[in-house]
């Protein structure tokens, strides 16, 4: 029984030679289990075909257990066979999720070990990269605590994208500002990414076991912002000797070049371990596991499983070791238990321990992070060269400058910059202008770096305190500190001139259109109001005792009415039918809301003096042309534009580019004297932090408008292996939190500017009205009691010429009257005795009055007729 035959099955995706090769190495390292024979079928583990042919062919063989990959296109047929047949699979592949216990998972899940670390750095919005293979579960553990802690996640399927796809992902993530980003993929994917990826304020955490197995020379430059896991101790004694003996493991079979066993090789090699020390243990316990005869049907309906597989499945279930991984363990599901990772982080000096992660503590934090200041120690002595250039408020030279020597003579933010961390360093320097005036490129020609970059390469300067932009080119020749500034692509405009109200001003609460609404509802309702006087016989508040004091609603009554209730002042008549009184509601109705709504509007109107922008974003002058607008030639600003691949920029960029007269400025002074002279036509393309300093200098003329167009920052640069880069970034970190850096900007940018702080005095404009506010409303009284008076004056004229037509009337009228009466009166005269009338005396008595004279007339006919 003892010399029963033994085979293993070998199957393989992409990575056969180096599987098959630490299989093999594995095998001939433990050569205690007798007649331990490996059958291997390499087998496209994409193809369920393929897998299932291989599977059925070695279990036909009689195999006592598999060993191999698999793919997630293959994983559920193959645990089904497994779980039908009972024939152990022990495989290094990706963790899956299943309840499976004739499927051992050497590979530990990671699920639980993020979860703690995303904790650990308080992180609750972030992007998730992952591969399809490996990445889906940890997704979905992401996703549930995603929706019960309320994070906001961005999920990016790898398998998805291409090498110019990618690029342009992280060109939108950082437009977007996620700096926050696991990365969770195979090795071979993994190290291809790392090149991509950027560096400044960004923090990854690589979701792999291997963090050692990555090449990190290319990601020496993220320093502390990269995070991941490591499974294999390299420090173990065990694991110490077993790579070296795998370095000087000669294969007849194939001749590799070696390389330092990878966390995947070594998972491979305890599995191996495992399955050796689950047989010997069988051995021991005398358990008779052979397979005489017939090995039975795979496709057989129903599947016949193998009797002893149940035991082989305890015996490797009970296996408890400490391999290459670690302690190996399995649950009751076969998947890895009671195991330790080590949490790692990239460190100036190389990868470095930061923590680990098991599960009875979770993730625990071992770190003791001390200045590193060993290489420094004794060049304290020396006094180093800081180059910089003169750009304000960076660096300026002092009005008496003449009369000062050394570091004294500069002033400015870079000055007091340079100033402070010298002293958390303790260090003496020497300010240093840069020769050639420039920051730094590679010509394309001579490939020589010039500027400030070009004397840090070059040994003339030990360090730039200068606004020098954090770039991947230059990063690749010099070592960045921490930004110092944050900033961006801004745009400079000239400032508008505000716009002072009308003289009806008062008018602009509402639209125009209202107005005219307005008017016609007032024209409309003293029309309703003079039609219903036609459909009632009682439309007014008098008194039925005296019909003859009516005040009917004609069109003037109806128009004055409307008018009284519009300006809320009332009328001494009103409608008492129902009709009448209905419309007279919903006209009061009407004006309390307009009237409301004027009232709510005019303090903003007649208060605040606007300044109207013509634009407001890169969107308003991309649709536009003009207003023109450009970049500083051969700046990093142009270098933007040129190779954004943003539709918005790009064609702001094919404007630029074959704009005439070209939009583009040598210098910024030159482009900022361009904004100012162009009454508004131009607009100046240029970083925040310049575009704010200029506000605030006189004329104060010009104005940033819009959020920036991308992000980058400003950093202090060594040269590559400096021993002052990491006591400067440290400087510059701690500088960062005290608040300092924020004390200096406010200084060098507000107290020191000539226009006052942003939005200062503000309220003080807008807290009074000034005459122009509301002149409208005086000239309307001045017109309308200039209008009462000349419709006063024409009443008159025209009441006095009615009255003087009256009377010339009543004049003819008693004229003929008398001289009636006179004849009469002669007449008696002549046939009466006594009777004489003196003809002379009748113009006189007609002198005292037209009445008097009526009424003597009368008298006298009354006389005459006696």
């Amino acid at each position: 029984f003892f010399e029963t035959f033994l085979s293993f099955c070998v199957s393989f995706l992409r990575h056969f030679v180096s599987f098959y090769e630490v299989f093999r190495f594995a095998l001939a390292q433990n050569q205690d289990v007798p007649k331990l024979v490996p059958q291997v079928d390499m087998v496209d583990t994409s193809s369920s075909f393929a897998m299932t042919y291989a599977f059925c062919s070695q279990f036909s063989k009689g195999v006592y257990a598999i060993m191999g990959l698999y793919d997630r296109r293959t994983v559920n047929m193959l645990m089904s066979f497994c779980g039908s047949l009972h024939v152990c699979f022990v495989t290094p592949s990706f963790p899956v999720l299943t309840n499976n216990q004739f499927v051992l998972q050497l590979r530990p899940q990671l699920q639980e070990p993020l979860m703690a670390l995303l904790e650990h750095f308080y992180w609750n919005h972030f992007v998730y990269m992952y591969s399809s293979d490996s990445g889906l579960s940890v997704l979905q553990r992401i996703l549930d605590t995603a929706a019960e802690r309320s994070w906001q996640v961005t999920s990016v399927n790898l398998d998805t994208l291409t090498e110019v796809s990618f690029i342009k992902l992280l060109a939108d993530l950082d437009y977007k500002k996620e700096f926050q980003i696991i990365i969770d993929c195979e090795l071979e994917r993994l190290n291809s990414i790392i090149n991509l990826v950027k560096a400044d304020n960004y923090h990854y955490i690589l979701n792999n076991l291997g963090f050692l197995d990555l090449n990190v020379t290319e990601f020496q430059n993220l320093g502390p912002n990269v995070t991941g896991f490591q499974l294999m101790n390299r420090s173990d004694p065990l694991v110490q000797k077993i790579n070296q003996e795998w370095m000087e493991f000669d294969s007849r079979d194939l001749k590799l070049v070696r390389r330092r066993l990878k966390y995947t090789g070594a998972l491979t090699y305890d599995g191996v371990i495992v399955m050796a020390t689950a047989f010997n243990n069988l051995r021991r316990q005398r358990i008779d596991i052979s397979r005489r005869g017939n090995a039975g049907e795979c496709l057989a309906n129903p599947p016949a499983p193998w009797g002893q597989g149940i035991d082989i499945q305890r015996a490797l279930q009970q296996v408890r070791l400490d391999g290459l991984t670690g302690r190996v363990q399995f649950d009751e599901r076969g998947h890895r238990t009671n195991y330790t990772l080590t949490v790692m982080e990239l460190s100036p000096a190389g990868p470095r321990k930061m923590g680990y992660w098991n599960e009875k503590q979770g993730y625990v934090n071992t770190a003791v992070y001390k200045p590193v200041l060993e290489e420094f120690h004794g060049l304290q002595n020396r006094t180093y060269v800081v180059t910089t250039i003169l750009e304000a408020p960076y660096m300026m030279l002092k009005t008496n400058h003449e009369k000062l020597e050394g570091n004294d003579k500069y002033e400015g933010y870079c000055a007091e910059l340079a100033s402070e961390i010298a002293k958390h360093v303790g260090f003496s320097y020497r300010l240093q202008l840069v020769g050639d005036g420039k920051y730094g490129a590679r010509d394309s020609e001579t490939k020589m770096w010039n500027g400030m970059v070009g004397e840090l390469v070059y040994g003339s300067a030990d360090v730039a305190v200068a606004p020098l932009t954090i770039t991947l080119v230059r990063e690749q020749v010099i070592d960045f500190t921490k930004p110092f500034m944050s900033l961006g692509i801004s745009i400079m405009i000239k400032k508008p001139t505000k716009s002072k109200p009308g003289v009806f001003s008062f008018l602009d609460p509402l639209a125009y259109e209202i107005w005219m609404c307005i008017v016609f509802a007032y024209i409309g309702v003293s029309v309703v109001l003079f039609l219903v006087r036609f459909f009632s016989s009682v439309l007014f508040t008098k008194e039925k005792e005296a019909p003859e004091h009516t005040n009917d609603f004609g069109i003037f009554n109806s128009l004055w009415f409307s008018l009284g209730a519009f300006m809320q002042q009332g009328c001494d008549i009103s409608p008492r039918s129902l009709s009448g009184r209905i419309v007279g509601g919903v006209w009061w109705f009407f004006t309390l809301i307009i009237i409301s709504s004027y009232t709510a509007n005019l303090a903003a109107f007649l208060t605040v003096e606007r300044m109207v922008s013509p634009i407001e974003s890169a969107e308003d002058l991309a649709k536009q042309t003009e207003i023109a607008y450009g970049t500083l030639d051969g700046g990093s600003t142009k270098e933007f534009f040129k190779r954004s691949k943003i539709a918005v920029f790009e064609k702001m960029w094919s404007y630029m580019r074959s704009a005439d007269p070209t939009v583009f400025v040598k210098n910024t002074n030159e482009g900022v004297v361009r904004v100012r002279k162009s009454k508004g036509k131009y607009a100046y393309l240029l970083e925040s932090s310049m575009n704010e300093y200029i506000e605030q200098r006189k004329p104060c003329d010009t104005m940033k408008v819009g959020g920036n167009l991308d992000s980058k920052g400003y950093g202090v640069a060594t040269p590559k292996g400096s021993p002052l880069r990491i006591p400067v970034n440290l400087a510059v970190l701690k500088l960062n939190e005290q608040a300092v850096l924020d004390k200096l900007k406010n200084k060098w940018w507000y107290d020191k500017g000539e226009c006052g702080h942003k939005d200062s005095g503000r309220k003080d404009k807008t807290s009074a009205l000034s005459l122009s506010n509301v002149a409208g409303v005086f000239y309307i009284l001045i017109g309308g009691l200039g209008l009462a008076m000349m419709v006063a004056l024409v009443e008159f004229c025209y009441k006095s010429r009615i009255e003087s037509r009256r009377m010339k009337l009543i004049d003819a009228a008693m004229m003929s009257t008398t001289l009636g009466g006179m004849a009469v009166a002669g007449a008696s005269g002549l046939g009466g005795e006594n009777g004489r009338v003196v003809a002379h005396d009748f113009p006189k008595a007609g002198a005292q009055g037209l009445p008097c004279m009526s009424k003597a007339a009368g008298l006298g006919l009354s006389s005459t007729g006696m």
